[in-house]
C-alpha cells in the first residue's frame, strides 16, 4: 500500500515539474517582504520611497485612480504629514465644475481628491501608447500574479503565503533582459523574462540611479539606488495602494483569533458546569443511574 501511494505521488510530481519547466513563463523568485506573514507590518520608509518611484517614473503613462492624497497620510500607509499632503495635492491640476457658467475648470488639488489620470480619457492614453492604454496601477499587486501549482500552493496555505502578487511586480520590473538566441521580439515590444509569452509593450521603467533618494549624514544614499531596490520599493507601494488596510486587518485577525480562545475556555467550562450532573460525576461522586418506575 505504502509502495502504491508514492507511486501515486511521483507520478503526479512527475506531471507537474514539466508544467513549471516547459512552461513560457518561469515562476518568480520569492522575495522578503517587511508585510508578509500574520504579523507583517509596512516599511514607512521604503513605502516613501515607493511613492518617489511611483511619481517621477510611473506616473507619467499609469495612473492611481482609486487613491485619494490624503490616504498618503492615514495610518498604516506612507504616513506622510498633513502639510506634506496638502503641498502635494496643490502641485496637481484637477478638472472641477461645471460652474456658474456651465464650464469645466481647473483647480489646485485638495487632500480629497484622487490621484488625476495622466491621460484626458482612454482612447488618447492607448493612442500615446502604441494603441494600448497602460493599465492603472491602484489594484495592480493583486490583479497580476501567478499560479505556484501542485503542491505548493498546499504549503502556502500553512505558510500563510500571500505575497505571489508582490513577487511578480518586482520580477517584472527586474526581468527586462536581451532575447535568447532564435526569440524574435515584434516591433514595438520588449523581452521580459517573467512577462506571459515574454513580449511586453512598456519599456524597461528603470535604470540604476534614476531616482536620487534621500542621503544620510555621509551624503550616501540610505539604501541602493539600483533597479532591483527601485522595484522593491515601488512594489512595496503598490501593495499599500492594493490593500491600504492590510496592518488592521491583520491586528483585528489576531484579535478574533484571541477572542476564539478565551470563549472556546469560557464554553467549555459552562459545559462542564451546567452538564456536570448528567451522566458525569459531581464532587467526586459517580452519579448514580436513572431508574425508571412502571
Amino acid at each position: 500500500m505504502m509502495k502504491r501511494t508514492l507511486l501515486i505521488a511521483a507520478a503526479v510530481l512527475g506531471f507537474a515539474a514539466p508544467a513549471f519547466a516547459a512552461g513560457e513563463t518561469p515562476v518568480p523568485p520569492q522575495l522578503k517582504w517587511s508585510f508578509q506573514g500574520p504579523f507583517g507590518t509596512f516599511d514607512r520608509a521604503q513605502l516613501q520611497r515607493g511613492f518617489k518611484i511611483y511619481r517621477e517614473v510611473c506616473s507619467s503613462c499609469h495612473g492611481l485612480s482609486y487613491v485619494t492624497f490624503r490616504n498618503l497620510h492615514q495610518p498604516g500607509g506612507p504616513e506622510f504629514s498633513e502639510a506634506q499632503v496638502r503641498a502635494l495635492a496643490a502641485e496637481y491640476k484637477i478638472q472641477d465644475g461645471p460652474n456658474e457658467a456651465g464650464d469645466m475648470f481647473e483647480r489646485p488639488g485638495r487632500a480629497a481628491d484622487h490621484f488625476p489620470s495622466p491621460f484626458p480619457n482612454e482612447n488618447a492614453a492607448a493612442s500615446a501608447n502604441g494603441g494600448k492604454a497602460p493599465p492603472d496601477l491602484s489594484l495592480m499587486a493583486k490583479a497580476r500574479t501567478y499560479e505556484r501549482g501542485f503542491p505548493w500552493f498546499i504549503t502556502d496555505v500553512f505558510r500563510q503565503y500571500s505575497e505571489n502578487g508582490a513577487d511578480y511586480v518586482a520580477a517584472l520590473l527586474n526581468g527586462y533582459e536581451e532575447a535568447p538566441a532564435g526569440f524574435t521580439v515584434p516591433t514595438g515590444g520588449h523581452y521580459n523574462h517573467y512577462y506571459p509569452g515574454h513580449v511586453i509593450a512598456m519599456p524597461k521603467p528603470l535604470s540604476d540611479g534614476q531616482v536620487e533618494y534621500p542621503k544620510n549624514e555621509a551624503g550616501q544614499p540610505q539604501v541602493p539606488e539600483t533597479v532591483e531596490q527601485y522595484a522593491r520599493d515601488v512594489t512595496a507601494f503598490l501593495t499599500w495602494t492594493a490593500e491600504p488596510h492590510l496592518e488592521a486587518r491583520k491586528r483585528l485577525g489576531f484579535q478574533v483569533i484571541l477572542f476564539l480562545i478565551v470563549l472556546s475556555g469560557l464554553l467549555y467550562f459552562t459545559k462542564k458546569k451546567v452538564w456536570a450532573r448528567v451522566g458525569g460525576e459531581v464532587e467526586g461522586h459517580a452519579t448514580p443511574p436513572m431508574t425508571h418506575n412502571p
